[in-house]
C-alpha cells in the first residue's frame, strides 16, 4: 500500500554499489527505506541530497512496519533549511543530534508528540543564529519524551542525582553533580529555545555539561551509545 507521510531523516547508509538505506522518523514511528540505484548516473528521479541528516521530508511510499524495508515512490522537501547544511557548526550539530536520535528514538512511546517536537526544534535551529547551546537544551527536552526528565521539585537542594533523576542533599560520588555544573544544569531545565541568548556558558562549561547529559542518557537508556561524532563536535565548539 502506498501512503504519504512527513518524515525526519535520522540516518542513511550506502548499500552495495548504488543503493541507499535511509532510516526516517515519522508520526507513525520509525521507517526504513531502500532506494535502489540512487548512486547510478541513470537515476534522475530522486536526489541523494534529500537524505542529509535531519532533513524534513514528505514521502510517498510503501508503509511496512516491524523494521521491514520500504520503497519510496516520490519524495519532496517539507521544510527547506537555509543555514543548517551550509554552516559547519550547524551541520556538525545536526550530525551529532541525528546520531543521538538513532540510538534512542526506539525508546519513545508517543510518536506524534515526539515528531512534532523534533519538527519544530529543527526549524528553530535552522532559523536562528545564536545556537551554541541549542544541543544542550535539545537533549534535556528530549528526555521528556523518553521518560526520564529531571524531577524539578526540591531544586534548591545541594545535589542532583543522575541515577534517580532527583535533587537531593545526599551525596553519591558516582551519581551526583554539584556546584557550578549543577547551576548550569538547573538553568537548562525549563528553558525555551527562544531564551537561549540568556544562557551564558563558557566553552568549558558547555563541554562538561554535555558529558553530564551523555552520562544521564547512558544511565537511563539501555544500550545508549555515545555518538561517534561527539569528539569532533566537541573540538568545533572548543
Amino acid at each position: 500500500m502506498i501512503s504519504k507521510t512527513k518524515a525526519i531523516v535520522i540516518s542513511s547508509v550506502k548499500y552495495g554499489d548504488s543503493d541507499l538505506i535511509v532510516k526516517c522518523f515519522t508520526p507513525n514511528g520509525l521507517r526504513s527505506y531502500l532506494l535502489r540505484r540512487i548512486y547510478s548516473s541513470k537515476n534522475k528521479q530522486i536526489s541523494i541530497a534529500y537524505f542529509q541528516a535531519l532533513n524534513l521530508l514528505e514521502i510517498s511510499g510503501s508503509d511496512k512496519k516491524n523494521g521491514q524495508l520500504n520503497t519510496i515512490k516520490e519524495v519532496n522537501i517539507d521544510v527547506v533549511y537555509h543555514s543548517i547544511h551550509g554552516n559547519i557548526y550547524k551541520q556538525s550539530t545536526a550530525i551529532f543530534m541525528a546520531e543521538v536520535l538513532s540510538s534512542v528514538i526506539w525508546e519513545e512511546s508517543d510518536s506524534q508528540s515526539l515528531f512534532d517536537f523534533l519538527h519544530t526544534a529543527f526549524q528553530w535551529f535552522d532559523e536562528h543564529q545564536n545556537t551554541a547551546n541549542f544541543h544542550l537544551v535539545f537533549l534535556l527536552k528530549l528526555t521528556q519524551y523518553l521518560g526520564f526528565y529531571p524531577e524539578v521539585k526540591n531544586s534548591d537542594l545541594k545535589y542532583f542525582n543522575l541515577q534517580d533523576g532527583i535533587f537531593t542533599n545526599v551525596y553519591e560520588k558516582e551519581s551526583c553533580i554539584e556546584g557550578n555544573i549543577l547551576n548550569v544544569f538547573k538553568a537548562l531545565i525549563g528553558i525555551n529555545f527562544d531564551s537561549l541568548e540568556e544562557l551564558k556558558l563558557s566553552s568549558g562549561s558547555r563541554q562538561i555539561i554535555l558529558e553530564v547529559l551523555m552520562k544521564y542518557f547512558q544511565i537511563h537508556l539501555t544500550g545508549f551509545r555515545k555518538p561517534k561524532s561527539l569528539e569532533i563536535f566537541k573540538e568545533l565548539f572548543h
